[in-house]
C-alpha cells in the first residue's frame, strides 16, 4: 500500500480500534482460480501472537475452505470512515484556487496465515462472542440460547470456523494532515453538516497537537 508519512499509521492500538470499530473485512485470498475477496465480520483477539488473531467464520457452502490451503497467505481489508473532499471547502482556495478534490479515508491491511476450523465448539465460541459484542447495544440482546437448540445446531453446522494469524499490520489513515488549520477546518464543518460526522470526527482526532 503506498503510505506517505504524513499518511502512514504504525501505531498498534490504533489499527486495532480501526478492525474493532469497523469489523467487516475484506479478506483477499489467492486460489487456483485466481484472487478471491470475501467480506466477514471479524474478532480480534490482540492477545494471540505478535499482531494478534483474527477470527470468523464463512457459510459451509463457501468454496473458501477447500479453495484456500491451511496456512496461505492472505490479506485481510478494514475500512474505517471516508468520504470525498472539495476543494470549495478550503477557505484558502478562495485566494490561490491551487486545490483539487481528493479523497479522505483510514484503512488497515492485515497480512497473515489463514487456518480453517472445520470444529463445532471453535465455530460455536466464535459466534457467541460475535453475538454478544454487536448485540450489547440492544434494548433487550439477543442470545444464542433464545433459539431452540436443534435450530441452532442445524445453523452451525452450515458455517466453518476461519482463523487468520497476523504477522504484518500496515495502517494509513489519510485525514488532511497535511492541510493548514483554517482549510482542515472548512473541510470538518463542511462534512459535519453534510452528516458525516463519523470522517470528520476521524479527522479532528488525527490532526490533534
Amino acid at each position: 500500500m503506498y503510505r506517505p508519512t504524513a499518511f502512514a499509521e504504525e501505531r498498534t492500538e490504533e489499527l486495532h480500534r480501526i478492525m474493532r470499530d469497523h469489523p467487516l473485512g475484506t479478506i483477499v485470498t489467492h486460489t487456483d482460480k485466481g484472487l478471491d475477496a470475501n467480506h466477514i465480520p471479524f474478532e480480534l483477539d490482540a492477545t494471540r501472537g505478535v499482531h494478534g488473531t483474527l477470527q470468523g467464520h464463512i457459510a459451509r457452502a463457501n468454496s473458501l475452505w477447500r479453495d484456500v490451503v491451511d496456512g496461505a497467505d492472505v490479506l485481510v481489508i478494514f475500512r474505517g470512515p471516508q468520504g470525498y473532499i472539495s476543494p470549495n471547502w478550503y477557505p484558502s482556495k478562495r485566494e490561490t484556487h491551487r486545490h483539487v478534490p481528493t479523497w479522505n479515508y483510514e484503512v488497515v491491511h492485515a497480512h497473515g496465515r489463514l487456518r480453517i476450523v472445520d470444529d463445532e465448539k471453535f465455530v460455536r465460541a466464535v459466534v457467541a462472542r460475535l453475538t454478544r459484542r454487536h448485540e450489547a447495544d440492544q434494548a433487550e440482546p439477543w442470545k444464542m440460547g433464545d433459539a431452540p437448540a436443534d435450530y441452532l445446531d442445524q445453523m452451525l453446522g452450515m458455517i466453518v470456523g476461519i482463523e487468520v494469524e497476523i504477522t504484518r499490520l500496515e495502517g494509513k489513515r489519510k485525514l488532511g494532515q497535511n492541510r493548514e488549520a483554517r482549510d482542515l477546518a472548512g473541510a470538518v464543518n463542511a462534512l459535519q453538516d453534510r452528516g458525516q460526522v463519523a470522517l470528520a470526527m476521524a479527522m479532528t482526532d488525527a490532526n490533534r497537537s
